[in-house]
């Protein structure tokens, strides 16, 4: 039986919500943690899909940062956490949204600064991470988080599901007011889209500033 998905982001994986998944568990949860990395969003959504069938019921699923445009897409779950996470309708992506944030605002969002490596994919920096994902997470677990980051194709800013479920499917969104990722402008309209929304005072990634407070806040909503 699934409880409980999580659902990573981009340049992250399964490893970086060991601390969450152990919090869950310990709650009597059980949680499933997929491994998104290189798939895209309609082979995603396959991934999770099967994980959701095969619960005896509707399990919760949860997306951090890009895992929120596969979150959208699951049938049948509980209901659809947005952590931070980006909330993509069908012919969104995320080049399309910051263009034309771009043009509403004129102002060009702030985003992770990349940097190309051998083989063409996009590699966030030591510095950037602990900046721009990590700025309120302890020295140690950041500095773990970073080396598990995963270097990822260009293509992810193009990446645009087929099909949505949010719109009928119970949503939370949670901003996180610190987010140097997601800026304000984004999070506001994505936090729109969904029931209910939440503001914490954290850093993009609060599963791990903050686990505690994450594992319960998931906890109420599952039981």
């Amino acid at each position: 039986m699934t409880d409980v998905i999580l659902l990573h982001g981009s340049w992250h994986q399964p490893a970086h919500f060991d601390e969450l998944a152990e919090l869950l568990r310990s709650r009597g949860l059980n949680v499933e943690v997929p491994d998104l990395y290189e798939l895209t969003v309609d082979e995603g959504t396959a991934l999770v899909q099967s994980i959701v069938d095969a619960a005896e019921r509707p399990p919760l699923v949860v997306g951090h940062s890009f895992g929120g445009v596969v979150a959208g897409t699951v049938q049948g779950a509980q209901g659809q956490i947005f952590l931070a996470g980006w909330l993509l309708d069908v012919g969104e992506s995320p080049a399309q949204l910051l263009e034309q944030l771009a043009k509403e605002t004129g102002v060009a969002p702030e985003g992770l600064a990349l940097t190309p490596d051998a083989d063409g994919r996009l590699a966030v920096a030591p510095a950037e991470a602990r900046t721009n994902l990590y700025g309120d997470v302890d020295d140690a677990t950041a500095a773990r988080a970073i080396a598990l980051l995963r270097p990822e194709p260009p293509a992810i800013f193009d990446a645009s599901p087929a099909k949505v479920t949010w719109h009928d499917t119970p949503t939370t969104y949670v901003v996180c007011s610190n987010d140097k990722t997601v800026s304000a402008a984004l999070a506001e309209r994505f936090a729109a889209r969904c029931t209910t929304t939440e503001t914490w005072p954290t850093s993009h990634s609060p599963f791990l500033s903050q686990p505690e407070k994450v594992a319960e806040f998931i906890h109420q909503r599952r039981v």
